[in-house]
Order: structure tokens, then sequence, then C-alpha cells
């Protein structure tokens, strides 16, 4: 287990606030170093065959002004595409999100290491009043990204692909989520949000992603 908690370590987590087109929004920040040239990661976070070995498998107009759609529903446009360092699409999902443009984003940074390396930072941005922030914080979308940046990590150092299902509801995995919630709990708190709420919303995202628990 001990390589899947270092893995958690490796990120470090905020939540800040920024405007979307819909208005006031608050981001959760994710921002780590993988052992790998940027061009290389910079591939596997826009090519299609590679996302599905760590994301999901993807379908669309994969360009700037294109749209996108993931296998599990997530969907929206390629808002700036600048190759090897930023890619910013929307992200909706859900049967009503169609009705509320603008106000969910993901931002992926990427620049050159000292060695050959590769900084890599992701903010996903939402727009406050979105209604899984008041149940689970910013654990709601953070934890996700923990287990797909796990994923992602394996893969660029051709390890085996992340089951995400399988992996959630191991004991590593469970750990993992656990350790994951307690993170964004604590950077819930860092940022200024209420120690109960803060608490509260660890408990339903473990819960949450390890299973225990309906959307």
């Amino acid at each position: 287990m001990k390589d899947v908690l270092d893995e958690l370590a490796a990120a470090r987590r905020s939540m800040g606030a920024t405007t979307l087109p819909a208005g006031e929004a608050y981001t959760v920040e994710l921002r780590r170093r993988y052992d790998a040239p940027v061009e290389d990661v910079w591939n596997a976070v826009t090519d299609p065959q590679r996302l599905a070995r760590w994301l999901k498998p993807v379908t669309g107009d994969l360009r700037l002004g294109g749209s996108f759609e993931l296998e599990g529903g997530e969907h929206g446009e390629i808002l700036r595409c600048e190759p090897p360092g930023l890619l910013r699409v929307s992200w909706l999902f859900g049967p009503d999100a169609d009705e509320w443009p603008g106000t969910s984003e993901v931002e992926v940074r990427l620049s050159p290491g000292p060695a050959g390396d590769t900084e890599f930072e992701l903010v996903h941005a939402a727009a406050v009043g979105e209604p899984m922030f008041p149940t689970y914080g910013p654990g709601a979308g953070g934890v996700g990204w923990d287990l797909h940046l796990l994923a992602l990590a394996r893969f660029l150092a051709d390890g085996p692909v992340l089951d995400d299902e399988e992996f959630r509801t191991s004991p590593e995995g469970r750990e993992f989520v656990r350790r994951s919630a307690v993170a964004w709990g604590e950077a819930h708190l860092v940022a200024g949000g209420d120690p109960q709420h803060a608490a509260s919303a660890v408990e339903a995202t473990t819960a949450f992603y390890a299973g225990e628990a309906s959307a």
C-alpha cells in the first residue's frame, strides 16, 4: 500500500476562488510532479487512446472549439488548447447540466521540471451554489481527481491500468479514499470552511467514494 499512499502524498491540495461565466466559483486545485517529459504528459491528457487508459473513454471533436463526452457522461467544450502547456475545458455532468452552462471548468497546466520531469497542476472550478458542495465539500470532485491522478501516475510509469471501481472497493482503495477525503477536509479548513461542515463533508465523501452511499 505504501506506493499508493506515496502517490497521494505527492500532491498538494488547496481551495481557491475564481469567476466563471455563470458567476462566482470555488476551485479545487492539485499540484504535483510526474517523472515524465512534459510532451509525454501532454500527450497522455490529450490523446483519446491514452486518455481512455487513465481517465475514461472519450469521443467528440477533440480540437479547440470542439466538444467532447466521456463514457461516464461528463462532457463539455474545449475552451483553450496551447500545447504542451495549457488545456481548459468546460465540464458538465448530470441530466440537467446543459441547462446551466458556464458553471464548471477544468484547466490543466504543465511546465517542464528541472530534471526532465513535469510540474502538473489541475484546477477544477465550480459555481458557488452547485448542489454537491453542501453535502460533500471540495471532496466531491477532489477525491475523484485524486483517483484519476493516481491512475495517470501508474500509466506514465508503464504500470497496470487502474480499474477505478475495483480499486475503490478494495482495502487499499478504501484507505486511499479515506485519506484523500481527510486531505480535502484540511484544504477546506485552510480556505476558511466551517469546521462542522468540513467534518461532515469528509464523512459523506468517504462513504460515497467507498461505495457505501448512493449518489
